[in-house]
């Protein structure tokens, strides 16, 4: 939201940024995650540049440490993912009557203001859309958990669907399997099931 904010707030080359900000998106998985994987490598990234500088920041790399790999692989998965949301905020933005924008101006409102009192409630369908998906699309996330760790190191970035992978096609145990795929719909049934009750119920989605 905040980059869609400071992007439409840019008069020369807009469409310049927000072609670097959607990039990433239409990357393969396979490519970022090769970015990323290289980039913190502690000898051939990022971490050797730090290390020949003193500073003892990628020393390891946090894809195979047990305490940042999670954390690791959601920053390059949200990295990925950045540009889609983006794009669908400045959309929701530019339908913004202009107006509301003149008079704020008039009465001398900040831009702070104006993105806390015009912006923000204008654009709460946008919001509410996003981060729906958002929910959504973070229970089958597969591909970079596998292409960049793996689930490791001791099952430290294992989520849902790469547990469900592991049962089914590494200890063929398919039954299992099975139940935590249609788990994993139940509970995708039931985020979309409450975003609809808060539709019938008035909000604007």
């Amino acid at each position: 939201m905040l980059g869609a904010y400071l992007l439409t707030g840019i008069k020369r080359f807009q469409l310049f940024y927000r072609l670097v900000f959607f990039f990433p998106y239409i990357l393969a998985s396979i490519v970022n995650a090769l970015i990323w994987k290289y980039l913190f490598h502690p000898i051939h990234g990022l971490g050797a540049w730090m290390n020949e500088r003193g500073i003892d920041f990628l020393s390891t790399s946090p894809f195979t440490t047990k305490g940042t790999s999670l954390y690791a692989v959601a920053f390059v998965d949200s990295w990925h993912f950045w540009g889609f949301l983006v794009v669908i905020y400045i959309t929701g933005m530019y339908q913004v009557d202009n107006s509301l924008y003149e008079a704020a101006d008039i009465e001398g409102a900040t831009k702070w203001q104006k993105f806390r009192f015009i912006t923000l409630p204008m654009i709460r369908p946008v919001f509410i859309f996003s981060l729906m998906i958002i929910i959504i699309w973070s229970i089958p996330t597969f591909d970079y958990v596998y292409i960049l760790t793996q689930g490791g190191p001791a099952y430290s970035s294992e989520v849902i669907a790469n547990h469900l992978y592991s049962k089914a096609f590494d200890r063929f145990q398919v039954g299992y399997a099975s139940a935590i795929g249609v788990m994993m719909f139940i509970y995708v049934f039931f985020v979309v099931a409450a975003f609809g009750l808060l539709r019938k119920i008035g909000w604007e989605i």
